[in-house]
C-alpha cells in the first residue's frame, strides 16, 4: 500500500464507532495499511476517501483472474519483491499445452494426465490450473475444434495462442463463457487483438521482442481500457529470461513503474526441447517471478515437483498450516481402540496421521487447536498441557464411545502426562508413546494389535 497508517487514518472518519471490529480509527488505519483489513469495513468513510484509499491500496502488480467458477485462478497481485517481507499472494499459475495439430490420441492422452494430476498435501488438493490450446494448424476451424475439445474435457482455465486476429476469434466462440486468456497481442496484431479482448472481455496476454517494447505495448492495451493483462517480454533464454521477469518485479514495485504492473507469463516448453530442463527452467520462473507458466506435458513426475515448490513459496509465513480441531478415526477404530494426540500444525499432523494409518492399527487422533504450532513449540508456549489436552477429549464425547480408555501422548511431551491424568480421572490410562513419529507403527502393533 502506498500510504502510511497515519497517512490512511487522516482520511478516515476518526468516530471510534467500533463498527469495524477495532477500538479505535487509528487502529483500524494501521491494519489498512499493513494488509489486515478492508476498506469495506468502515461504514462511514467518504466516497472521496474511498476513492483515494482504494487508488493507493491497489497492489502494484494487478491480480488477474482467469476462467470461470471452480475451475478460476488468479495470478498477479503481489507486493513485495521477498516472501518474508510480507507474503506472496496468488500461486504461480501451471499450464499444459495442447497443439491444434496433433493426433487425436496424443491430446487425449494429455488431457488425462492432466485430469489425473491432483495431490492432496497437508491437507490441500494441488493440481495444474489451465490448459492452453495453441493454434499450430494455421486453421480456424481446427482450432476451434480443438479449443471445444479442451473445453467439454476440463473445468478449469483456458489459454487461447495465436497471433491471428482471425484465428483467435474463432476460439473465442468455441470457448464462450469460459473467460479465457488471449495470447496474445504483438506489436503487429494490437489493435484488432485489443477489439477481440474488449469485446468479449477477456483478459489479454502482450508479447514483445523485448522490455522497451513491452513497455510500450502494455502502455498502449492499458491506454485502450484493457485492464486485466498479462505480459511477456519475449526472452526465450533462461538467463535472459530470468533476468526480464526480476526487472519486471522490481519496476512495478519499486518504482511503481505502471506499464510493468501486470503478472507475467513464460513459457518454458520454448526455451529448450529436453523435457528435464523444461522442469528446472519452470522451477527457476516460479521463484523469480512468473505469474503462469506453460508446460509442454503433463508429467507426474514432474508436475508433483512444481506443485510442492509452489505450495512452499505460496504459503504464507507469518500464519502456520493448521487442521482442524476434532477427534479423528482411523483405520475404523472401536471401543477398545486407543487415542493417539497431537497439535494441529498441518505437516504434523498428516505425519502421524501417515503413521497411524501405515499401521493398520484402529485407533483415533485428537488434534488440539495449538494455532498452528508444532507439538514442542506448542508446549513451550503453553498451548500443548494436560489441562487443555484433558478438557478437549472430556468435552469431545469420545469417552463414550470407548470401553478401554487409552490415551498416548507423544514421548517428545511426556512431561505433560501427570497434569493430563490428573484431568482425564482414574478411569483413563496415559501412556507415553515414541518420541518420533517413525516409530508409531511399531509401537501400535506391539501395544495393540
Amino acid at each position: 500500500m502506498g500510504l502510511t497508517g497515519i497517512q490512511i487514518f487522516q482520511l478516515l472518519p476518526k468516530t471510534n464507532c467500533k463498527e469495524c471490529g477495532v477500538p479505535t480509527c487509528l487502529a483500524f488505519a494501521m491494519n489498512l495499511a499493513a494488509g489486515k483489513a478492508k476498506l469495506s469495513d468502515c461504514p462511514h468513510v467518504s466516497e472521496e476517501a474511498k476513492q483515494k484509499l482504494a487508488s493507493e491500496s491497489a497492489p502494484p502488480i494487478r491480480t488477474v483472474e482467469i476462467g470461470t467458477g471452480d475451475g478460476a485462478f488468479k495470478i498477479g497481485g503481489e507486493t513485495v519483491l521477498f516472501r518474508h517481507e510480507k507474503t506472496f499472494f496468488n500461486p504461480t499459475g501451471l499450464a499444459m499445452l495442447v497443439n491444434d495439430d496433433e493426433p487425436a490420441e496424443s491430446a487425449d492422452a494429455k488431457l488425462e494426465r492432466f485430469k489425473e494430476a491432483s495431490y492432496l498435501r497437508v491437507g490441500l488438493t494441488l493440481h495444474p490450473d489451465a490448459v492452453a490450446v495453441r493454434c499450430a494448424s494455421g486453421d480456424a476451424q481446427k482450432f476451434a475444434a480443438c479449443v471445444a475439445k479442451v473445453k467439454s474435457a476440463t473445468d478449469r482455465g483456458i489459454i487461447l495462442v495465436s497471433e491471428s486476429p482471425d484465428v483467435m476469434e474463432a476460439g473465442v466462440k468455441a470457448c464462450a463463457g469460459r473467460r479465457p486468456l488471449i495470447y496474445a497481442a504483438t506489436p503487429d496484431n494490437a489493435d484488432k487483438m485489443i477489439a477481440l479482448a474488449k469485446e468479449h472481455k477477456l483478459p489479454l496476454a502482450a508479447r514483445a521482442p523485448d522490455l522497451e517494447a513491452l513497455a510500450s505495448l502494455s502502455e498502449k492495451i492499458a491506454g485502450a481500457g484493457i485492464e486485466d493483462l498479462v505480459i511477456d517480454p519475449g526472452s526465450r533464454k533462461i538467463k535472459q529470461a530470468l533476468h526480464d521477469q526480476i526487472h519486471i518485479r522490481e519496476a512495478a514495485i519499486q518504482k511503481k513503474f505502471k506499464p510493468f504492473g501486470f503478472p507475467t507469463i513464460a513459457l518454458p516448453f520454448e526455451m529448450t526441447d529436453d523435457p528435464i530442463k523444461e522442469t528446472v527452467y519452470a522451477s527457476l520462473l516460479m521463484a523469480k517471478y512468473a505469474g503462469l507458466l506453460v508446460l509442454s506435458d503433463i508429467q507426474g513426475h514432474s508436475i508433483f515437483n512444481l506443485l510442492l515448490e509452489r505450495l512452499n513459496i505460496f504459503t504464507d509465513p507469518q500464519r502456520p498450516m493448521k487442521t482442524e480441531q476434532k477427534i479423528y478415526e482411523i483405520n475404523n477404530p472401536g471401543p477398545k481402540s486407543p487415542i493417539l494426540v497431537t497439535s494441529n500444525f498441518s505437516l504434523t499432523y498428516f505425519i502421524v496421521s501417515g503413521e497411524i494409518e501405515n499401521s493398520r492399527v484402529p485407533a483415533y487422533l485428537a488434534v488440539l487447536d495449538t494455532e498452528g504450532l508444532s507439538v514442542l513449540t506448542a508446549w513451550a508456549a503453553g498451548k500443548f498441557v494436560g489441562d487443555l489436552l484433558g478438557s478437549f477429549i472430556n468435552k469431545s464425547g469420545i469417552k463414550d464411545k470407548l470401553e478401554k480408555r487409552s490415551v498416548i501422548i507423544p514421548g517428545a511431551a511426556a512431561v505433560i502426562q501427570g497434569d493430563l491424568e490428573e484431568e482425564l480421572g482414574s478411569d483413563w490410562e496415559v501412556l507415553v508413546g515414541p518420541r518420533e513419529a517413525a516409530y508409531i507403527p511399531a509401537y501400535l502393533k506391539q501395544n495393540f494389535s
